[in-house]
């Protein structure tokens, strides 16, 4: 465990902040104001679902975003094109079984890569994957999901990380 001030392994390139009052039922703001944002807690693990967000939506919009920008490097080191990507992130929270009272995340990464065969969009997958930091950060511990959407189907690519 690293202390107060102390740097993980590594050059770090780029930090964020933000501070959260009040839990699931508050709210965060970074010191920038870039980001502030109301909380509250969903119907399905208690709340009354009110307005605002919840900490799942908004790291199912940065996985989202840190995995497109992944393939986008993958696209781009090996001279790849396709149509506009998309990729929708869906993160729950889930229990083992109803004794265990912790939470764990469940995250899928849907990602679509119009104009590419199967094959190629599965090979970008998984070497976006390898280069996601969210991807890695979570490793087998949220096993995460990753759908390459075809047209109007999909099915699944790789199984969990």
């Amino acid at each position: 465990m690293t202390q107060p001030g102390e740097q993980a392994r590594g050059k770090v390139l780029t930090r964020s902040e933000a501070t959260a009052h009040g839990g699931r039922n508050g709210y965060i703001e970074t010191p920038d104001h870039h980001l502030g944002v109301k909380f509250s807690v969903p119907q399905e693990i208690g709340g009354d679902g009110g307005v605002g967000t919840n900490p799942e939506q908004l790291f199912a919009a940065a996985c989202a975003a840190s995995f497109q920008s992944a393939v986008g490097m993958v696209a781009r080191r090996d001279g790849v094109t396709f149509g506009t990507s998309q990729v929708t992130g869906v993160v729950g929270l889930r229990r083992e079984d109803d004794a265990d009272p912790s939470y764990h995340l469940d995250v899928e990464l849907r990602v679509s890569l119009p104009g590419l065969g199967r094959e190629e969009a599965e090979r970008m997958v998984r070497e976006a994957r390898a280069l996601c930091p969210y991807c890695r950060a979570l490793g087998e511990s949220a096993g995460v999901r990753i759908t390459v959407v075809e047209g109007e189907g999909a099915e699944e690519f790789s199984g969990r990380s």
